[in-house]
Formats: structure tokens, sequence, C-alpha cells
């Protein structure tokens, strides 16, 4: 399939995409969580994956065995995040720890330190670098043998076990380390917070134009598994007026950084059913990304207390 076929009029994701995501949607999960860990935020690993997955669409004529999905799309994954850590200010660092360790063999230990990571361990892996972190979240998390870590990292089965010590070693070190963090420290943006309030104030009130007011005239939006474009050429605001279901907007938090939960009712109570992250430029929001249908999000998100 080319490239061509995924965005269809006005941004759209055409009905061929969507039945691609519906055959690999059991590993957008598994996919995500590898991402996230490997970025270091819950958001951030989203967005890779979701462009790792635009990616593989494209390329499905290239996939030979079916079998293989799960590595194939892994390994698109895995490189999606190389390319973020390099274009996140640190690319000289992340290449460097990248390079080829050395080739000796090394005996894995019978009872390796961070094997079955558990969650606290898991979110200390932001702290390797990215080929340790690669390699033992692919073995002591996913379950990959050593062949198949090879083949998504690009080295070799001594390289993968040399790394596993090494970062098996390191993880285990961290975890005694009183007070450290694991995921993103609170960052606070007095502008960012100011324009989302009046975000969600809007909003709330269906003041579309209000809303549109705090935007960039170019401001892009992207809506997972349905529309990647320009704001003004979608139909974002007249989808919400729609909804058949009572929601509201309020301010919450996902790794230190504030986001917008969309609640929705239930009859009994209101419950987050997606996030939606705004980006500004000076006074105007620039970006929005709304998360629906990713409900794996949803655990890492909690209400503000505003």
């Amino acid at each position: 399939m080319s490239g061509q076929t995924q965005l269809g009029a006005q941004g759209l994701l055409d009905a061929r995409y969507h039945a691609y995501l519906a055959t690999v949607a059991h590993l957008r999960p598994l996919l995500h969580r590898y991402c996230t860990r490997m970025v270091g935020s819950v958001l951030d690993g989203e967005d890779v994956m979701q462009e790792a997955l635009f990616e593989a669409y494209g390329k499905l004529d290239m996939l030979t065995d079916p079998r293989a999905l799960r590595s194939w799309l892994f390994r698109i994954a895995h490189n999606r995040c190389i390319d973020f850590l390099r274009n996140r200010g640190a690319r000289h660092k992340a290449e460097m720890t990248y390079a080829e360790d050395t080739e000796q063999e090394v005996a894995l230990p019978d009872e390796p330190l961070a094997a079955g990571l558990n969650q606290a361990m898991e979110r200390l892996v932001v702290h390797l670098p990215p080929k340790e972190r690669a390699c033992v979240l692919l073995k002591d998390v996913f379950d990959h043998s050593l062949e198949e870590i090879a083949t998504l990292v690009e080295s070799t089965v001594g390289g993968v076990k040399a790394a596993l010590n090494r970062g098996r070693a390191k993880l285990a070190a961290l975890a005694v380390e009183p007070g450290k963090q694991t995921t993103g420290e609170r960052r606070s943006d007095p502008n960012l917070s100011r324009l989302l309030h009046l975000y969600v104030e809007r909003f709330n009130r269906r003041d579309w134009q209000g809303v549109r007011d705090l935007t960039s005239a170019d401001a892009r939006l992207r809506v997972s598994d349905c529309y990647a474009g320009l704001l003004a050429d979608s139909p974002y605001f007249v989808e919400y007026e729609r909804a058949s279901a009572p929601w509201r907007m309020t301010i919450g938090e996902i790794d230190g950084e504030e986001v917008v939960l969309v609640l929705s009712h239930d009859g009994r109570e209101w419950r987050p059913t997606s996030v939606v992250r705004v980006s500004t430029i000076g006074d105007r929001i620039e970006r929005i990304s709304d998360y629906r249908g990713c409900s794996w999000l949803l655990p890492a998100a909690s209400s503000a207390a505003h």
C-alpha cells in the first residue's frame, strides 16, 4: 500500500487505514508501553507509537510473513523512539550510547537482576542509555528472544547480552536510590496553564468562537485514528456539539504535564474518557492533540485540584 492512501480529503484518515488499525489493535497497548518507557513520557510515547503505526501502514507490502507482525511493528516503533531521542536535543549522546557494544559473548546471570520488572523498576529504565533501555524492556518486559532483540536494535546476540547485563546492574543500583525520579517531574508553565483554563472554560460553555480566538491561524489538530491537519478545516467542534452522551472538560495531569481531561457521565458519576494535549506558541494555541479512543492513557491521568 502506498503512503499516499493514508490521508483522505481534508486530513481524514481513510477506511483502509481504520481496517489496518483494527488488525493491530491488540498490539497498541504493548507498543505504547514500550514507546512510553523509551522516551520517558506517556503522551510522547503515544505520539511516537501513532507515527510508527502510520509508517508501518505505508510499508505493509514489505511484510512478507504476517506471523512477524509484532516484531516488525516493534522494530519500526523502536526506530521512531531513537529518532525522537536524537531530535530532543540529545542527538550526540544518543548516538554514542547507541553505538555497537563489545562483540564478546557475555554469560547471562542465572537470576537476572531485573527479570520480570515490576512497575517501579520499569519506570526507572528512562535513566539508562537508549540501547540498554531497549534491551532490558524487550527482554524483561516483552519477553523477546535475544535473537529478536539483536535484529530490532541492529546489534548482535553478544552485544544484547552485554547491554542487558549493564542495564540490569544499573537498574538494581537505581532501585535503592531514595527519591529517584521516574517519569517527568512537574513542569510549570504559567502561560500554558492560563490558556488551558480559558480553553476548558470556553469549551464547557460551547463557546466555539471563543475557543478559536485562543488558537493561531494555522493551528494544527490531531485526533487519534481520525484526523490530522489544520484545525480550521476540521469538524472538531461540531462533533463535540453533536455528542450524544453528556460531557465536560476539566484540567488534569499526566507525567507532571497539565492536560485537558474529557469527562463523560455514565449515569452515576463523571469519568475521564479522553485526554487532550495542548501546545502553545506565545499567547496562542498552535496544536491540539485529542487522544480519544486511547484508553491505555487514562490510568496515567489524574484530575488536578482546581
